[in-house]
């Protein structure tokens, strides 16, 4: 049975597009994916984005857990700071990325993809017992109990403003706070986003959707805020080259190969961590191949699963994200490749219904304020 959140009525009256994505009834677009990528990249949009998911990991021994289960290093957190994550499977690959936010150094919550929500679950409480973490007490699935709308764009903090008793504006990138949010008491407000284009992601209680929805859009009129779909949210993260789980990362793929070598943490304080040694061994050896950004230089999409070659048609890889970028007026696209064609500026083609498209490997993001 397909999922839906608190605001889903509000997409459908308001006549969205609405499809099945990561079990849930969502908005994939309402105007044009275009016109609503340029109401983001410009102005103020909104995503309900309550299909992802959140877990609670509470007590003692909670960075401990915390530091074995992800790759980044949990110790570099501070009260209020957020973190880019991702859990590796023990195979080589990633279970999923998330966020973390500390609330203190006993209390983090994760935010994690809706589609991986189940899996990240038993994951994680099959590693619990071993710092004597129980599931359903120190680890707490909250992800039906919350809801969550991402407010982004480079009017989305004067928006939020009118609506939070505290100073929002000067917030840091990545970090949060408890306050109280349109009359709503202790809901977390993160500067965090998958647009690139500056803004915020809030959490409340699932009864209290309503009242959040109502006053963000009220708030925004000014700024001619407008609801936004995931077609315009997948077009803007690709503008950025973030990767989208289940396309550009998954079970199969390495940190390392995923160009998250960045989270990927190998220092004292870190320590042990699940396959750390295998990583290790994979940074020391040298990947062979590796996510790269790439802009097509004949015309053609290219699209996820299409094959990249070389030259002679050989194929070297294959696309994993890709579309008309609307900012950029280009075509992008994210794919793994054999090195050494993950140079910048180095040839490849992409196989688009048997022509080879000539494209040029270039260095992300994509999308440059």
């Amino acid at each position: 049975m397909i999922k839906t959140t608190v605001f889903t009525q509000k997409h459908i009256d308001l006549g969205a597009k609405m499809a099945p994505f990561a079990g849930f009834n969502m908005p994939i677009e309402y105007e044009g994916i275009n016109v609503e990528h340029a109401t983001v990249r410009n102005g103020v949009g909104v995503f309900d984005v309550s299909h992802m998911g959140e877990i609670w990991v509470k007590g003692p021994n909670a960075i401990k857990f915390l530091q074995y289960v992800s790759t980044n290093d949990i110790s570099v957190m501070y009260h209020g700071k957020a973190q880019y994550n991702c859990f590796p499977n023990g195979k080589g690959g990633i279970v999923d990325d998330f966020i973390s936010y500390m609330v203190d150094s006993e209390t983090f919550l994760l935010a994690v993809n809706a589609a991986n929500i189940e899996k990240d679950w038993n994951h994680l409480c099959s590693l619990a017992p071993k710092f004597g973490l129980t599931p359903g007490k120190e680890l707490y699935n909250a992800s039906d109990e919350i809801c969550q709308l991402a407010i982004q764009g480079p009017k989305a903090m004067e928006v939020m403003q009118k609506i939070c008793d505290k100073d929002v504006m000067s917030m840091e990138y990545y970090t949060f706070q408890k306050l109280t949010v349109a009359g709503i008491p202790n809901a977390i407000l993160s500067t965090t986003g998958y647009t690139g284009s500056g803004g915020c992601e809030v959490y409340v209680a699932n009864e209290d959707g309503d009242k959040l929805w109502k006053a963000v859009f009220e708030a925004g009129a000014e700024f001619g805020i407008k609801p936004i779909g995931l077609g315009a949210r997948d077009t803007l993260r690709l503008e950025m080259g973030f990767c989208l789980y289940g396309n550009d990362i998954d079970d199969t793929t390495s940190p390392l190969e995923a160009g998250l070598g960045w989270i990927t943490k190998f220092n004292d304080v870190k320590g042990d961590f699940v396959d750390r040694d295998y990583m290790l061994k994979l940074k020391e050896d040298g990947i062979k191949r590796k996510l790269v950004g790439f802009e097509l230089v004949d015309k053609g999409i290219a699209r996820h699963g299409y094959d990249v070659c070389d030259a002679e048609g050989n194929v070297i890889g294959h696309v994993t994200s890709g579309t008309m970028g609307p900012t950029v007026k280009k075509a992008i696209g994210m794919g793994y490749v054999n090195v050494p064609f993950n140079k910048v500026d180095s040839e490849i083609y992409i196989s688009v219904r048997g022509k080879l498209l000539k494209a040029q490997v270039v260095k992300m993001p994509f999308y440059k304020k």
